[in-house]
């Protein structure tokens, strides 16, 4: 018995569709939204080194601040950031800020002040929560606004409150501080 075989005809070779040509249901993925969303850069502001602002600064995104700031700052709602290299002589009004360069003027905050290691702040602060780190430099007063915030009790060490006081030194709190602990 002969049997015939029929070789099969190759397959023409088809180019690849242009990338135009994807249809747009891919793009629309839970893999692709869900990609999309981590490339998404939170909304960030920043003055550098070099800039000087002189005037009212307002907006809908953080700020970050390395340059010098004279006037005032209000970003309700939002976080500003004075680094160490930043110089800022404003009234400043925001969800948080810290400060790690130095600041002359008062701080309104709706959440919390923190001055850093490395800040300087000579003004006002009131804020729920305000933290002074170790090192960090202040002169002026504390007022913490508990009034935007339930009612919780809000312990304030010793020492937070007598550096508060405008009329003792950094110093003196040191003393009064190592005072009260005997």
């Amino acid at each position: 018995m002969n049997w015939l075989r029929e070789k099969p005809e190759p397959e023409p070779v088809r180019p690849n569709p242009p990338v135009a040509a994807v249809s747009p249901q891919i793009v629309s993925t839970p893999i692709a939204a869900e990609s999309a969303k981590k490339m998404e850069m939170p909304k960030v502001a920043s003055i550098g080194k070099s800039l000087r602002v002189k005037g009212e600064l307002t907006g809908n995104e953080d700020l970050v601040i390395e340059g010098k700031v004279e006037g005032t700052i209000t970003l309700s709602g939002y976080n500003v950031t004075i680094g160490p290299n930043g110089h800022v002589v404003a009234e400043i009004r925001a969800k948080s800020v810290v400060v790690g360069g130095q600041v002359n003027g008062s701080i309104s905050a709706d959440d919390k002040v923190e001055v850093a290691a490395t800040g300087t702040m000579i003004g006002d602060i009131r804020a729920p929560r305000v933290a002074l780190a170790d090192g960090a430099r202040f002169k002026g007063r504390v007022e913490m606004d508990t009034k935007s915030t339930p009612a919780t009790s809000v312990a304030v060490p010793a020492a937070t409150k007598v550096v508060s006081s405008p009329s003792i030194s950094r110093e003196e709190s040191h003393a009064y501080a190592g005072a009260s602990k005997s």
